[in-house]
C-alpha cells in the first residue's frame, strides 16, 4: 500500500511539472496580407503581445497582467507590489498540461511571452467588436424586411410582428429588435499562427479578428493546425561555406587529373616518333 501511495504521489507531481500557460493578453495592431510557401495570398492580422506578468499563481490557474495604468487604484496595490506597476488589463487563465514549460517557472512575478506560441498553432481569440451605433433589424440581425410591392411604401426595412395578441399580451425578453449594435464580446476560433516575432513581441494570425486597432484581445492556444508541416530549415552559413570549399577542391582535383593525362599522352607520342624514324632509315638501307 505504501508503494502504491508513493506511485500515486509521484504521478501527481509529474502532472504538475507539465503545467503550462496557454493564454496571453494582447492588442490588435493592423491587418495585411502574406504569401505562404506555395505562393498563395492570405489575410493576416498582427497582434502585439508584450510580456504578461503573472500576478497570482494558484493550483490550476494564474492571474495575468498586461499593459500599464496611468493612475493606480487602491485595489491594485497588491498587484503593484508583484509587477512593479499597475496593470491595465487583468485576466485569469487556466493552466494546461504540456511539455514545453515546467510548473516551477510560473511563480508570481515571472513573465509570459509570445514564445509560448509556435507556427501552426490554432488560437481562440476573444475581443470587443467595433461600435456601430443604433441599428435597425435588417442591419443588426439580418432580417429580410417587408415586401417591395403590393402597396408597401415605408415598410421595406421593418422587422414585422414582434409578438402575439392578448395572450401573453407582452413582448418576450430577448426579442431581436432595433438597438445599439456592436461593442460586444466576440470569440473567433481556429485561427492559425503564421509568424512569431519575439524581438518585437508580436505575432501574425491567419484571418480576421474582432475589434478596432488597439483593441484588447485574449489569445488562447487550442491545438495544432491539421496537416501542418513546418517550413524547411534554412542552411547555415557554415554549411554553405563547407559545401563551396568541397566543390572547389573537387574541381581542382579534376583539373589536375586531366592535365596529368594530357602530359602522359604527349610524352608517349614523343617517345614513339624516334622509333618510327629509325625503322624508316633501316628500310631504305
Amino acid at each position: 500500500m505504501g508503494h502504491l501511495k508513493a506511485s500515486k504521489e509521484s504521478c501527481f507531481f509529474a502532472v504538475l511539472e507539465r503545467k503550462m500557460v496557454a493564454t496571453l493578453l494582447g492588442l490588435k495592431q493592423y491587418m495585411g496580407s502574406r504569401f505562404d510557401n506555395r505562393g498563395n495570398r492570405m489575410v493576416v492580422t498582427s497582434i502585439l503581445a508584450e510580456p504578461n506578468v503573472i500576478l497570482e499563481k494558484e493550483e490550476s490557474k494564474v492571474t495575468l497582467g498586461f499593459g500599464r495604468r496611468k493612475k493606480a487604484k487602491k485595489t491594485d496595490n497588491a498587484y503593484v507590489k508583484v509587477a512593479g506597476f499597475a496593470p491595465r488589463f487583468i485576466k485569469e487563465a487556466k493552466l494546461k498540461n504540456g511539455d514545453d514549460q515546467a510548473d516551477s517557472g510560473l511563480a508570481a512575478g515571472s513573465k509570459v511571452t509570445v514564445s509560448i506560441f509556435a507556427l501552426g498553432d490554432l488560437l481562440k481569440v476573444t475581443g470587443i467588436t467595433k461600435g456601430r451605433g443604433f441599428a435597425g433589424g435588417v442591419k443588426r440581425w439580418g432580417f429580410a424586411g417587408g415586401p417591395k410591392t403590393h402597396g408597401q411604401s415605408d415598410r421595406h426595412r421593418a422587422i414585422g410582428s414582434i409578438g402575439q395578441t392578448t395572450t401573453p399580451g407582452r413582448v418576450f425578453k430577448g426579442k431581436k429588435m432595433p438597438g445599439h449594435m456592436g461593442v460586444s464580446k466576440l470569440t473567433v476560433t481556429n485561427l492559425e499562427v503564421v509568424e512569431v516575432d519575439e524581438a518585437t513581441n508580436s505575432l501574425l494570425v491567419k484571418g480576421s479578428i474582432p475589434g478596432a486597432r488597439g483593441g484588447f484581445l485574449i489569445l488562447e492556444k487550442t491545438g495544432k493546425a491539421k496537416g501542418y508541416t513546418p517550413p524547411p530549415e534554412e542552411k547555415k552559413k557554415d554549411d554553405e561555406e563547407t559545401a563551396a570549399t568541397e566543390d572547389t577542391e573537387k574541381k581542382t582535383a579534376t583539373k589536375e587529373s586531366a592535365e596529368t593525362k594530357a602530359g602522359g599522352t604527349e610524352n608517349h607520342q614523343e617517345s614513339v616518333e624516334p622509333e618510327i624514324a629509325k625503322e624508316e632509315e633501316n628500310a631504305k638501307n
